[in-house]
């Protein structure tokens, strides 16, 4: 298989070249030219083996100059009990009561407690294979903007694996208390963390401008090294994302909840669409999926887009108690309309292009009639977040953080709106004590404690559920990142990073 970019099809890589490489020249990103497509036998097949095995197919059917062997290494060193608890690191738990009834599937049980760990316990594999098949030699740098769970868990996948060095930003107002300590403790020697002045976007931004400046990029040339992503941009963080949507439909077969060929909705909670795209591939590639619910929280511009086809950034920035989905830029749609235009690189370069000169553009009338077809965009404030986590668990005994309470609330929406009774399976994106504060206040009438981890402890006793030890395990660690610099000043806190003058 091999992949174009999306916004020039005459670029053409093998998938060690699209992970080494993260994103085109040009500023477009990787998709596959086309994709493995699943019939239903292959799907009860999957069904029969674990997330690991489930893994190393998909897995097969995609990175192409990548050995058996290769695979089965990365998937096994990934998906170890060790790390996620158990040997499915993508449980679902069945939240129910009367006709209301939903899969949650939660992906947080890894080392960080945020779905990112589904993908960044398995990248450095990928990528430090990817770099020697490519550009033998050579020594990865990666760099990583991050609304909160990202750039821990590339942190923690990236931590002394050897030929790489890795930088984080992050906003330094614009993440959870939790999510700025997880970071400013980070061990390992290739590490470095950096707070800006400045939300998300213009993190994201400021990293994208980094890649694609030629002459940073010959200083580091220079010194034997090249720049990859460890964010959703980057292919390979995307593709285990795909696996976690066909392993939840095999769990779903086997408890007997749905029926072999029956439709699901999905619904996820996202800021920069690349969880939710992983989905959309899992279903063109033969998943039954049915709807694809878009959850999002003030900041709802993937909203708006899905609803009425005019993509505008133009508009207040909230910081908001589900942070990771504070974005205005969500990078992964531009995958999404390279597929919906058929590939049509030109118009998809053309809209981006549009992004980046007016901050809007709006699409055809054949792409927002496919996005009427399959998607539906709800948001939620931080009222309603407080109130569905306060009310999933004083009816049902389920304790869930920000993000999942958007999605559970904008799922209610589209029931409400459609009377759609169809199975859904609803990504849980982090464990509620990275949010303890926002969590704590929904669940509990008495007074907050001061200190996050006080309030970890207070959330604990309130609901009888346990603190997860690598979050316990912060409380005691030694704070080693402290540096802020502002958005112009990233260029320099990478080269500074690197030992590069």
């Amino acid at each position: 298989m091999k992949y174009n970019s999306t916004r020039n099809k005459n670029t053409v890589v093998t998938a060690s070249q699209a992970i080494a490489q993260g994103i085109s020249e040009e500023g477009g990103l990787f998709v596959p030219q086309s994709l493995p497509k699943y019939s239903l036998e292959e799907i009860q097949k999957l069904a029969q083996t674990d997330y690991r095995g489930r893994a190393k197919k998909i897995f097969g059917d995609f990175l192409g100059d990548f050995t058996e062997q290769e695979i089965n290494e990365s998937v096994d060193a990934a998906y170890t009990a060790d790390k996620f608890g158990s040997d499915n690191p993508a449980p679902i738990s069945y939240v129910e009561n009367g006709s209301c009834k939903m899969a949650v599937l939660e992906l947080w049980h890894g080392p960080t407690c945020a779905f990112k760990d589904m993908a960044l316990q398995i990248l450095p594999h990928l990528l430090t294979k990817s770099v020697k098949k490519t550009y033998n030699g050579k020594e990865a740098v990666i760099l990583v903007a991050t609304s909160g769970d990202t750039g821990k868990a590339a942190l923690e996948g990236f931590k002394d694996v050897d030929g790489t060095k890795i930088m984080v930003f992050y906003p330094v107002n614009g993440v959870s208390p939790m999510q700025k300590r997880q970071m400013a403790t980070q061990k390992g020697n290739n590490v470095s963390v950096a707070a800006i002045e400045g939300n998300f976007d213009d993190a994201q931004t400021g990293v994208k401008k980094i890649f694609t400046n030629a002459a940073i990029k010959q200083q580091l040339s220079d010194h034997n090294m090249l720049f990859s992503s460890a964010n959703s941009i980057n292919w390979g963080r995307l593709l285990p994302q795909v696996v976690y949507y066909f392993s939840a439909y095999c769990d779903l077969m086997n408890a007997g909840k749905i029926q072999a060929g029956d439709p699901i909705n999905v619904v996820v909670p996202t800021g920069n669409f690349g969880n939710i795209l992983a989905s959309f591939y899992a279903m063109n590639m033969g998943l039954p999926i049915k709807k694809f619910i878009c959850a999002s929280n003030s900041n709802n511009v993937l909203t708006d887009f899905i609803r009425t086809g005019t993509y505008d950034r133009k508009r207040t920035f909230y910081t908001t108690i589900s942070p990771s989905m504070d974005i205005l830029v969500s990078s992964n749609l531009e995958r999404l309309l390279y597929h919906l235009t058929d590939g049509n690189a030109e118009q998809v370069a053309q809209w981006m292009n549009e992004l980046s000169a007016q901050g809007s553009y709006t699409v055809n009338a054949e792409v927002k009639a496919r996005l009427d077809e399959l998607f539906y965009g709800g948001c939620c404030d931080d009222e309603n977040t407080q109130a569905t986590i306060s009310k999933l668990y004083r009816e049902y005994n389920y304790l869930c953080d920000t993000h999942t309470a958007v999605a559970v609330n904008v799922y209610e929406q589209y029931v409400r709106e459609t009377g759609d009774q169809t199975a859904s399976v609803i990504a849980s994106t982090a464990s509620p004590y990275k949010f303890a504060k926002s969590v704590l206040e929904a669940v509990s009438d008495k007074a907050l404690p001061a200190d996050e981890f006080a309030m970890v402890d207070a959330l604990s006793a309130q609901t009888g559920t346990e603190v997860p030890a690598p979050l316990a395990s912060l409380k005691d660690a030694e704070v080693r990142f402290t540096f802020t610099c502002q958005v112009d000043e990233m260029p320099k806190a990478v080269l500074d990073m690197l030992s590069i003058r």
